[in-house]
């Protein structure tokens, strides 16, 4: 009646032992890191929004460019803590744009500090949940400021 099936069916699991697999710890690691950097990049564009010498108070951004310098560097040593001692590359931040582009930095910041503390609580790493909800916190500040205005 029915003819027997005579190759494998593509539905199965193949066992491929020459296929490397991650363990969840490690997939969360690389999550991590790369919600982390984004953020580095966000902060680092928002540090040279704040630091331009051609520009005065930028409104909307954090006042002082210190704070963001070393928020980046302790950015930084968290991706390099989750990429085996490897600092992350640091794009260089942009020459163009208007200080309203603060506000718009500010929302992309807060939103990548929720990703990674998401990513470090389901992972379990206090201190990369510590340093996003710092971030968060950071940058929810001048938002708060920004709607009130």
């Amino acid at each position: 009646m029915y003819e027997p099936i005579r190759t494998k069916s593509v539905h199965t699991m193949a066992a491929a032992p020459e296929v490397p697999h991650r363990s969840r710890e490690e997939e969360l690691d690389i999550r991590l890191a790369g919600q982390l950097t984004a953020l580095l990049t966000v902060t680092d564009e928002l540090h040279a929004l704040v630091t331009r010498e051609d520009s005065g108070p930028v409104d909307g951004a954090a006042p002082d460019g210190a704070a963001l310098a070393a928020a980046a560097e302790h950015i930084a040593e968290q991706v390099a803590r989750l990429s085996d001692g490897h600092y992350p590359l640091r794009a260089e931040p942009s020459d163009g744009g208007s200080p309203s582009r603060a506000e718009s930095l500010h929302q992309r910041a807060h939103t990548l500090a929720g990703n990674a503390l998401a990513v470090a609580t389901s992972r379990g790493d206090a201190a990369a949940m510590a340093l996003a909800a710092e971030r968060m916190e950071a940058h929810a500040a001048p938002l708060r400021d920004l709607a009130t205005a």
